[in-house]
């Protein structure tokens, strides 16, 4: 009932056994998974496979800009999760907040997140455990699971569950990583390929005319405010149907 830290319980060689296993498989993912969202999925549904008890398991990922990406293993877990996110209190939310492991044996007579704990007996739970996600430093989330009978997690489930979370912040920490990456070198791409665009109908202008390529951006940018669209739009459009014209000329 309290958030002290217990003795761990020492895992039995199959316990260690199984988690290599598990958390192989979340290693892997990383090679294949091409958004947070699909990795948070897997995470979920491994962590309910592996700690003991059980119900149902959910991980929140907060990112450096404050945006939680969230997912749950069932029903259970999104209701229980709902809660905590409505009320902006719960053991998740002080978990990944505090940094430190919570342990809820019976939400009945728990009473350190006022109106969650009745709340939580409502959507179905009785007992919870949750661990924040910290990698390099930084607290990422939190990752939970969930019982509908009291008192279903022991020493050795918050243990498995700690050594659970230490893999699963690296792995989301990572993926979180790449998914970033791949969204900057998009919007460089996309930047570019505007800036190439661009380029192109200031050409076009000045063969028809335009004095300098100053007044041929001027041109397009008068252009973009009068049809209210975005500069490259109208650029694209002039590209587009300078095209069009002279595909359809005859040859010489």
């Amino acid at each position: 009932m309290t958030d002290a830290a217990p003795t761990p319980t020492p895992m039995s060689s199959p316990d260690q056994s199984q988690l290599a296993v598990l958390l192989a498989q979340m290693g892997a993912v990383v090679l294949s998974t091409e958004t947070v969202g699909t990795t948070l999925k897997l995470v979920t549904a491994l962590a309910a496979e592996a700690i003991p008890g059980a119900a149902g398991a959910g991980v929140t990922l907060v990112d450096d800009r404050g945006k939680r990406s969230m997912a749950a293993s069932n029903d259970l877990v999104e209701r229980a999760d709902a809660v905590q996110y409505r009320l902006q209190a719960g053991p998740c939310l002080t978990a990944w907040r505090d940094r430190v492991k919570v342990r809820v044996d019976d939400v009945t007579t728990d009473t350190r997140w006022g109106s969650w704990s009745g709340q939580a007996v409502d959507v179905g739970v009785r007992s919870m455990l949750s661990s924040p996600l910290v990698a390099a430093g930084s607290c990422v989330g939190a990752i939970k699971v969930y019982s509908a009978e009291p008192a279903a997690f022991d020493d050795r489930a918050e243990h498995l569950l700690e050594l659970f979370a230490q893999q699963a912040a690296i792995l989301l920490v990572n993926t979180q990583t790449l998914a970033d990456a791949r969204r900057t070198n998009l919007d460089l791409t996309r930047a570019l390929e505007s800036r190439d665009v661009i380029g192109q109908a200031k050409g076009i202008l000045l063969t028809q005319g335009a004095a300098d390529d100053a007044a041929a951006f001027a041109i397009l940018t008068a252009a973009s405010q009068r049809a209210h669209k975005k500069l490259h739009a109208v650029a694209q459009d002039l590209v587009d149907a300078t095209t069009s014209r002279n595909a359809s000329r005859p040859p010489r």
